[in-house]
């Protein structure tokens, strides 16, 4: 199966309410109690700070990773050559999104309606082993309501629906894609589809950093990929498969067998005796098509590449 997110193991795998808004609560202290040193830090690609060193053995021995710490120029592993990227494509329909239509405290943005063609594609989807969120026709979903669908559960339909309402039509919206892409530097990535679903659909690490710093700028999409669950109107209860967000790794997830493991994320760490956010990429982590198997490596990966680039710092500081 190309995608272990799918509705069906969804269901499956769900969280009951409590535990999720537990989470949601414990995760959401971390990153917005460092929101200010966050957003001093995030000076976008190509930033003049120092580069940020790694601890020998820090980079991942399979895929390739890259990573910045506070302001510093971000670092890239080796292997950095252009591979599936499964869902951390959605970063870029995020941002996108966002900047076509920002997000300010509580609003909920621009709304859609659920046409009967889009509800009807979902079930046919899942059984592809897509990544689907349940929607019926005549639903009304708002733009914060579609990010939540889409950067949480992670919803390939949903993309594809954000991708009309944002850009008039999915040809459109890839085009827009893969312009920013290019305006960003993203030298080494093409994309295919909104969703990250089709394994032509490929980038490299450092190039996925670029465009995840430039959408933690939203405080939205901050938010929405620190939260462990949400409630939709159609699919109800959705739970976030990032395998280290009770860990205070907040992010996006992608995996399938094409792609193997992937995670863009953000968390707080402290190297040379100040506090600072990590910000990374890994990609291409395990193997297989197992989904908590190929994330759970991601997640490895991440932890040992933070550890390592605050080690390098301190060592440097030295």
């Amino acid at each position: 199966m190309a995608y272990g997110e799918s509705l069906r193991r969804r269901n499956y795998r769900a969280r009951p309410r409590a535990l999720g808004a537990l989470v949601t609560v414990l995760l959401l202290v971390a990153p917005f109690a460092a929101a200010a040193l966050l957003l001093g830090e995030l000076a976008g690609p190509g930033d003049g700070g120092s580069r940020t060193l790694l601890a020998a053995g820090g980079w991942p021995s399979r895929g390739q990773a890259a990573i910045v710490l506070g302001g510093g120029a971000p670092a890239a592993g080796p292997d950095q050559e252009p591979a599936p990227i499964a869902s951390l494509a959605k970063v870029m329909t995020a941002y996108l999104t966002l900047e076509r239509h920002p997000l300010s405290g509580t609003d909920s943005g621009f709304t859609i309606t659920v046409t009967a063609a889009q509800a009807e594609t979902v079930a046919a989807e899942a059984e592809q082993g897509q990544s689907v969120v349940a929607v019926e026709a005549g639903e009304r979903l708002t733009e914060r309501q579609l990010l939540e669908a889409l950067l949480i559960p992670s919803g390939n339909n949903i993309a594809r629906m954000l991708a009309v309402a944002v850009g008039g039509s999915e040809a459109r919206f890839l085009a827009e894609m893969n312009d920013a892409a290019g305006a960003l530097g993203m030298d080494h990535t093409t994309y295919t589809d909104p969703s990250g679903f089709d394994p032509g659909t490929v980038s490299t690490a450092a190039d996925q950093l670029r465009v995840f710093r430039r959408a933690m700028r939203f405080p939205a999409f901050r938010r929405i990929v620190s939260t462990g669950s949400v409630t939709l109107p159609v699919a109800g209860t959705v739970t976030n498969f990032n395998p280290l967000l009770a860990a205070g790794y907040a992010g996006k997830t992608g995996s399938d067998s094409a792609a193997g493991g992937c995670l863009a994320f953000f968390t707080q760490v402290v190297a040379g005796g100040r506090p600072r956010t990590a910000v990374g990429v890994v990609m291409g982590q395990g193997e297989g098509n197992d989904t908590s198997a190929l994330l759970a490596a991601a997640g490895e990966a991440a932890k040992r590449l933070v550890a390592a680039a605050a080690d390098g710092e301190s060592a440097k500081e030295r």
